[in-house]
């Protein structure tokens, strides 16, 4: 169940038809609380924390990041800050038990993975104490296909007529939080509307693609990280996210990553397919242009590293095309904190 500073969040209406209507109407219900739209003002007034790890002067900090599809819980005791970003379409979760702290994150990309994806997020947060009280945000997603805003004048208005990707992610995840009985206190709601700028020719684009948590406190930021904080095992978990639609044993899920107990990455294990292959040998010789619009949900939003971080993947693969190679003896692979707090593979 939702709560909104302090109290049970209802839209007062009972005479919801299906899930997706309840779930329009929660969220509707939401982007327009006055203590939901003031958060949302804070947090935009924010200045993006740049996230940079250089090997010449460590950072005495212990980060995790989760990439796309991803998810992690941690201990404050063992981590000081997690966060994700490069999410246009996409969603970051965070839920966090007021009372032990601990501190769950997922990049959510489709509402088929909120289900399952919230019951592997809960599972160490909440620790069978249903009466257990989690801060809640939701930062990401914009408004990627939007009506005629000339004729538009509400809120409400403006969602009736919306589909794209964010705006049916974003109707999953307060259809569930509110349906489910753990309490959810949601304290950002930085989402579609509130996340979206525009250009000179009414183009949209998200303000913000990332966020960092402070464990201790539970404070977010937006943020940004470069490629030395996008840490362990970049590449081979940028291939799991998509080689794992081919993988029916990560259907409906998040991709494990984190072991929260030792404070270690594992990296579950995820094959692909000759099929897969083949496609990326043929997108390969694709331009950059061509490579955003196919591979894109948003390609005038997306970062400036999107094409080039593809084909790394594609060159990996190609290089590797047999996953045995990658998961010897289908084992994960491990990486454990080193003492600069970075990480090394056992």
């Amino acid at each position: 169940m939702i709560f909104v500073g302090g109290l049970p969040f209802s839209t007062n209406n009972s005479s919801w038809s299906s899930s997706s209507s309840q779930g329009s109407d929660i969220l509707v219900a939401l982007l327009e609380h006055p203590v939901l739209v003031s958060a949302s003002h804070s947090f935009k007034s924010m200045e993006e924390t740049k996230v940079s790890v250089s090997s010449e002067t460590p950072s005495p900090s212990k980060y995790v990041y989760v990439f796309q599809r991803e998810y992690a819980t941690v201990d404050p005791a063992l981590v000081d800050y997690v966060g994700t970003d490069e999410a246009t379409t996409c969603v970051g979760l965070v839920i966090r038990n007021r009372r032990n702290r601990m501190t769950s994150i997922a990049h959510m990309d489709n509402p088929e993975i909120v289900d399952i994806g919230l019951c592997q997020m809960l599972s160490l947060v909440v620790d069978h104490d249903l009466d257990a009280e989690l801060d809640v945000y939701l930062i990401g997603g914009f408004d990627d296909a939007s009506p005629n805003h000339a004729n538009v004048t509400t809120i409400s208005e403006c969602y009736s007529d919306m589909d794209g990707y964010s705006l049916p992610l974003c109707r999953k995840l307060v259809d569930t939080l509110q349906r489910r009985q753990e309490k959810f206190h949601v304290q950002t709601l930085h989402v579609l509307g509130h996340n979206t700028k525009r250009d000179s020719q009414g183009n949209a684009y998200p303000i913000f693609h990332g966020f960092l948590v402070e464990t201790c406190t539970g404070s977010l930021s937006p943020a940004s990280f470069d490629g030395t904080s996008r840490c362990p095992d970049e590449m081979v978990r940028r291939i799991r996210v998509t080689s794992s639609y081919e993988d029916t044993s990560w259907n409906g899920k998040l991709l494990e990553t984190y072991d929260t107990q030792t404070d270690r990455f594992v990296i579950a294990p995820c094959r692909w397919t000759v099929r897969k292959l083949h496609i990326v040998m043929s997108l390969q010789q694709l331009s950059d242009e061509e490579i955003l619009r196919r591979c894109s949900t948003s390609p005038s939003a997306e970062g400036p590293d999107f094409v080039e971080n593809l084909r790394r993947q594609w060159n990996y693969l190609i290089k590797r095309p047999d996953w045995r190679e990658t998961f010897p003896w289908k084992q994960p692979r491990v990486f454990q904190r080193a003492a600069d707090g970075g990480w090394r593979r056992c």
